[in-house]
Formats: C-alpha cells, structure tokens, sequence
C-alpha cells in the first residue's frame, strides 16, 4: 500500500513538476492513428480494429509523451493500452542520431486490482517498464539499430533487438524491419532466440485537396516463432 500511495503522490506532482519543461517547450504533436489491427513486434494486440491516439510535447532534444491504443471491439478490449514515455536525441553529424527512451506500457483492463494505475507491483501490476537505446547511421545509409530491455514486471528481463532501413521507390516510402527476442521470455512467449518481427511497410500521402494530405500505411509483418502473419492498413490523422 506504501508504494502505491507514493506513486499517486508523484503522480499528483507531475503537473507542478513538469511546468517548467512545458513552459520551454518548443512543439506540441498530437493526433492519432487508425488501423485495421495493432501489430506491435510480430503480436496481434485485441484482434480487431484500434484507434490509437498520441501527444506528445517536445524541447530539444527532450520529448515526453503518451500513446494508446484503444479496440472498437469489446471482445478486444483486453488488450487496450495506454503508455507513458519520455526519450531523448542526440544529433550526428550527417542527420544520423543516438536516441534513448522510457516507456512504461500500462495494460487498464488487466483484471482485478492488478489493472488499477496505482498497481506497479512486479509480476502482477499491469505496468511494464522498458529501457531502449537506438543508433541511426547517416542518410546516406539510414540503418537503426534498436535494442530493448523490460526492466519491470517481467523476471526474464526479456531483450528485445531490431533493425530497419527505409527505402523508396517511387514516390512510396518503404521500410524493412528484422526484430528478434535475444532468448527464452514469458512476455514474448518464446523458448529461445526468435525471429518475433519480419516486415516490410509502404506509405504513401492520399492527396484530398490542394491543402490536405491523408497519410496511408500498409505493412507485411510475420513472427515466425508463432508461425503467424499479419497484413495491415491504416491512416493517420493530425493538425
């Protein structure tokens, strides 16, 4: 109970702590996706059609944000999410960039008192932290390179490994994504290293008027540990 009423302590703070960030902020996004499925890293979360809202506030390099995705299917509802994270970048010459990030992915509808947002018990909450770095190489060979660690909430402290490039043909944006689980994980549901993210995406702006733009986005995604593949589409929305 102790660490639950100090965590609804620091959340009561966060709007006076965070006044002094918000004040220098120097761009505001918001806005939201819609998608056929939520695929995240090969794994179909809720089976159904998401909306997946997000804001964000950036200063710097500095940028602290919050994501969700929401099904339009009760059945789906299990998996909503809502996440919290705050990253930072840092330029290379030659438009690459080092980029480091927390995420904490909180799961409402976890049932019973574990789904309650004051819940961070370890491997029970519907809280999980995770820490991620990234490099991006320079635009003339644009490579990420991402590693993910899940520090809180799972005892297999699962790795997480990706890395994408994007292309273009045409006037088609495209990227390929290779991720793996580096070993045995309960979050993951694998036994043993897996090739968890096999995918190739496509965008393309739907030009409405002379002023707006719908941006498309199509992607191929297989986790061969699952023997499953996934083909999704979608658009966004903003300002």
């Amino acid at each position: 109970m102790n660490n639950r009423f100090n965590l609804l302590q620091i959340a009561a703070l966060l709007p006076v702590l965070m006044t002094p960030f918000l004040t220098q902020a120097q761009s505001v996004s918001l806005g939201a996706d819609f998608f056929n499925r939520y695929v995240w890293r090969g794994y179909d979360f809720g089976d159904s059609f998401s909306i997946q809202p997000d804001l964000s506030v950036s200063a710097g390099g500095f940028t602290l944000g919050t994501w969700g995705s929401y099904s339009i299917s009760a059945d789906g509802a299990s998996a909503n999410e809502h996440d919290i994270y705050a990253s930072y970048s840092i330029a290379l010459p030659g438009s690459g960039s080092v980029d480091f990030a927390v995420t904490d992915y909180y799961f409402p509808n976890t049932p019973g008192e574990a789904g309650e947002w004051s819940n961070f018990d370890d491997e029970e909450g519907a809280h999980f932290i995770e820490l991620m770095g990234s490099v991006t190489l320079p635009e003339s060979f644009p490579l990420t390179l991402a590693a993910a660690f899940m520090v809180h909430n799972d005892p297999d402290d699962s790795i997480y490994l990706e890395a994408s490039v994007p292309f273009s043909v045409s006037d088609v944006d495209l990227g390929f994504t290779l991720g793996v689980v580096a070993g045995e994980s309960g979050f993951y549901g694998t036994e043993d290293f897996a090739l968890v993210n096999l995918g190739i995406s496509a965008s393309k702006d739907l030009q409405i008027t002379e002023s707006f733009a719908l941006p498309l986005t199509a992607g191929y995604i297989l986790n061969t540990d699952t023997n499953k593949s996934y083909l999704v589409f979608g658009f966004s929305l903003s300002p």
